[in-house]
């Protein structure tokens, strides 16, 4: 199926994405990684939007395209803020359930979902609550509150971000749509840093790696969306969540985060249940 596809493409690029964002957020700030991020995605699409031939068939898309791309600048404040507070095998889990609420929202939009994939929910809502709650990670009681807390946020705007840049792309024109997505998304990232008065400018020495951020997250945003214009689009949404799992392994491979068997098991679980949604 393509948008199984797309979903496994965006979930190898944004695996390996997420393995930089808590080094990097921490290291050169959460607006200063985002603008980078966003910019550097912007001046991809930039062209590859102008190379395609192909014009949105929506009379609405470009409106689309924009809200879509607000609530991922908004998705992205969220998703760094959580990373730099709270261990990847902690946060992972939880953004990585946003597709809970994408088949929802295809149920209630008469998508045909089976009785498997709800079984399939309930599985994946209670590993996520598993891993969350028995995570032993020397992270404090509050903090672990707040990561929790902006992991949901993330992954609700995710899912509200890729929903509607399915609709936007539905009838075609997904590589037009990217660059207003993008310009979107970097407006309202900047304006909360003004308003915030943070630091929005990264050192030179991570710019080469802010830039590769960039270019997988606009692959992975691009496969997303881009799967509006195929069969079943939500379940792209469901494959692409697997990026934890990519983000989790490499994180106890890497960055000796490790997990106890149990903490493993829930993981595979969580995203075998994610994975097999619609299948």
């Amino acid at each position: 199926m393509a948008s199984l596809t797309f979903g496994l493409v965006a979930a190898f690029a944004w695996g390996l994405h997420d393995l930089c964002v808590r080094q990097v957020s921490q290291k050169t700030g959460i607006f200063a990684s985002l603008v980078a991020v966003l910019t550097t995605g912007l001046l991809l699409a930039v062209p590859v939007g102008l190379w395609s031939a192909e014009a949105p068939g929506r009379a609405d898309a470009y409106t689309l395209a924009i809200v879509s791309g607000v609530l991922f600048g908004l998705a992205g404040i969220a998703h760094y803020k959580a990373f730099s507070i709270g261990p990847v095998r902690l946060v992972a889990p939880i953004i990585g359930a946003y597709p809970i609420l994408s088949v929802a929202w295809a149920a209630t939009t008469g998508g045909g979902i089976a009785v498997w994939d709800w079984l399939a929910v309930f599985v994946v809502i209670a590993g996520v609550g598993y891993v969350a709650a028995s995570a032993d990670d020397g992270t404090d009681g509050a903090s672990r509150g707040q990561a929790v807390g902006w992991s949901v946020a993330a992954g609700t705007l995710f899912a509200a971000t890729f929903a509607i840049g399915q609709a936007a792309s539905s009838e075609g024109g997904e590589l037009a749509l990217q660059a207003p997505t993008r310009l979107a998304a970097l407006a309202v990232v900047v304006a909360v840093g003004l308003a915030l008065r943070v630091r929005m400018i990264p050192g030179r020495a991570m710019v080469p790696l802010l830039a590769l951020m960039g270019t997988l997250d606009a692959i992975a945003l691009a496969s997303v969306t881009g799967a509006g214009a195929f069969e079943n689009p939500e379940y792209a949404a469901v494959a692409a969540s697997t990026f934890g799992l990519v983000t989790v392994v490499l994180a106890a491979l890497f960055l000796r985060e490790r997990l106890k068997p149990l903490h493993w098991g829930a993981v595979v679980v969580v995203f075998g249940a994610i994975a097999s949604l619609g299948l």
